[in-house]
């Protein structure tokens, strides 16, 4: 929990990994590449007091994870999204079994979702149910722009794909995590395009598709499908260190999300172990829409409660202290949100 003068907020960091890109897992050139990238974006948008060094970057193990999420980053709950990215690594890019592990060590702080890739077809759908069953998966993460053999991804209302939705409702998984954000070296631009979302959102209603990132940087694109379809969520991965580099963009991205989807359907992620919680969370509780930015209304003290705790633990079924809880907004499921908040109401760092 984050306290904050007299206010307090509940935690739920909803994307987090344990990977390892050490030498000795690389399969290629492209496992490189990848952590690379993903290490520049570490250094290039962290403030310099949280830079970790390259050799720490590649591997940073589940002792180091509890203590940077739960001693020292204000963390209630988290929840693992792994990307297997098979193709470059040679155990996986997500650590399965480690994560796993600590998931069963620390009952009530960690949940593990899963991931699948429609393209391994009928194995992969046997192997679905079983990792449902052992897992007990509420969710999964799909990786639209993974390599798999001779592809170079795959669509989200591809024939497979449905056909692996419709097992993840017939097993109750319901929260579809989807990466659609930057690129990320060598895969390719196109196959995180958020298009997809809007065919399979509509035909699925009984589904939470949270796409990862928001869409970035196709922010635009994304809104306008998910202001439509009430059963699309935005993930702040990536989004979140901008308030440090980029503030003013990053209140574009915030004033978007509230205008065009609503207060309960963002949600934090430090998207570590690119970045760590405790800075970004400390940011986001002081952060405000600045003047100059007056078409976005300012962000109320209860969005900042929800966005970084609360719809993510309503999503998951995670329990939540009465004294931390909050009712829905009432607002419509679809279309956009009024800017016509009164300013000065229960904000933070007005």
């Amino acid at each position: 929990m984050y306290e904050k003068g007299d206010d307090s907020f509940f935690i739920v960091d909803a994307h987090v990994a344990l990977w390892d890109a050490r030498p000795e897992n690389l399969r290629n050139i492209h496992g490189k590449q990848f952590i690379d990238c993903f290490y520049d974006y570490h250094r290039n948008l962290s403030p310099e007091s949280e830079l970790w060094t390259y050799e720490e970057y590649l591997y940073q193990g589940g002792e180091r994870l509890i203590k940077d999420l739960f001693i020292d980053g204000y963390v209630d709950h988290a929840i693992f999204q792994p990307a297997h990215l098979g193709e470059f690594y040679v155990n996986g890019f997500g650590q399965t079994e480690e994560a796993w592990a600590l998931t069963q060590a620390h009952p009530g702080l960690l949940t593990y979702n899963h991931n699948f890739d429609p393209r391994n077809g009928e194995r992969g759908l046997d192997q679905l149910r079983a990792d449902a069953e052992r897992f007990g998966l509420k969710g999964v993460k799909l990786y639209t722009a993974e390599w798999h053999g001779d592809s170079r991804g795959y669509k989200l209302d591809d024939d497979w794909t449905r056909r692996y939705l419709e097992v993840c409702r017939e097993l109750g998984i319901r929260n579809i995590h989807v990466h659609k954000g930057p690129t990320i070296r060598p895969l390719d631009r196109d196959a995180f395009d958020v298009a997809d979302v809007d065919h399979i959102a509509t035909d699925f209603t009984d589904l939470n598709f949270v796409v990862e990132h928001c869409g970035l940087p196709r922010l635009e694109d994304f809104c306008w499908i998910a202001t439509q379809e009430p059963n699309v969520h935005a993930g702040l991965a990536v989004a979140m260190p901008f308030i440090h580099t980029r503030p003013k963009y990053f209140a574009q991205i915030m004033g978007e999300l509230l205008y065009w989807l609503g207060e309960d359907r963002i949600q934090f992620s430090s998207d570590y172990a690119l970045w760590t919680p405790r800075w970004l969370i400390e940011s986001f509780v002081d952060f405000q829409i600045p003047e100059e930015l007056s078409e976005y209304a300012p962000i109320t003290l209860d969005q900042k409660k929800k966005v970084l705790g609360l719809n993510a633990a309503k999503m998951y079924d995670i329990e939540v202290p009465a004294d931390l809880q909050l009712a829905d907004a009432d607002e419509p499921a679809v279309g956009p949100r009024g800017a016509d908040r009164a300013a000065g109401d229960n904000l933070v760092g007005a």
